[in-house]
């Protein structure tokens, strides 16, 4: 994420809205390092989406890696997930608890259970206390949890696993983590972070398009419920995201396919 501020020849309007639930957040520290950060005015390139003004930016920050933001690149890298949720979601990484809250804020879930390992982080939130903007059906969804994506095994039945706990958006052995934390969680229904890009590099590789049918068939390889492709614009987001974010992480032995 850049946060930098705004050029002057940027057009007049051209500020990044969304009708996701961001949180007021209170700049603080936690822990080893860890601490929230802001920006009042910025540009960001979003996951589908070209570069936009932003306004008040909130990033979560360790030892100069940013962890979480409100970039739009962020929030667009979630938003099926969160739209979609429904029923019993199993979020993987709290982050800075926006995708939680949001789906905790949906009328079709009825309970959000988050998965974070590090104390500091949930120290952080203890002391944010952002389930407080909630009202009162919301918050009373919400269940935080410490322990660790990979092995945790739910009480109850999943509807949709959620994990966001990488630092990088792509990383090689990414589809066969979620295979390992879907083996624990039976989820009905996944969406895991990076999963367009995951999908674009995977369906390359196997020789199949980045159509409707092409995706469809790599994920039917991928053997994972993966959720957003029955969306109409689905395809062209994942292109776009592909084109906007991959920069030649394509798997090895395979280069993006002409016209993307």
């Amino acid at each position: 994420m850049t946060m930098t501020f705004a050029p002057p020849n940027m057009p007049d309007g051209a500020f990044y809205e969304t009708d996701l639930f961001i949180p007021q957040y209170r700049l603080a520290t936690a822990g080893n390092g860890w601490r929230l950060k802001a920006a009042a005015l910025s540009t960001s390139v979003g996951y589908w989406t070209p570069a936009r003004l932003v306004r008040d930016m909130i990033a979560l920050i360790r030892n100069g890696d940013t962890w979480m933001s409100t970039a739009p690149m962020e929030l667009e890298s979630q938003e099926i997930g969160i739209r979609l949720a429904h029923g019993h979601v199993l979020i993987g990484g709290m982050g800075m608890g926006w995708c939680a809250l949001n789906c905790a804020l949906s009328p079709r879930v009825t309970r959000v259970t988050v998965v974070e390992l590090d104390p500091d982080i949930l120290e952080l939130h203890r002391a944010l206390d952002l389930a407080a903007q909630l009202p009162d059906e919301a918050r009373a969804k919400l269940n935080i949890v410490q322990g660790d994506a990979y092995t945790y095994m739910p009480d109850r039945p999943v509807d949709l696993l959620m994990p966001d706990i990488w630092l990088p958006l792509m990383n090689d052995g990414r589809v066969e983590e979620v295979r390992g934390m879907q083996a624990n969680a039976r989820a009905r229904e996944i969406y895991f972070w990076g999963q367009e890009l995951e999908i674009a590099r995977h369906a390359v590789a196997w020789g199949h398009g980045l159509d409707g049918a092409g995706i469809a068939a790599t994920i039917a390889r991928m053997d994972l419920p993966l959720i957003g492709p029955e969306m109409p614009d689905y395809p062209d987001k994942l292109r776009a995201a592909a084109r906007q974010h991959m920069r030649g992480r394509w798997l090895p032995g395979t280069e993006a396919p002409k016209g993307l």
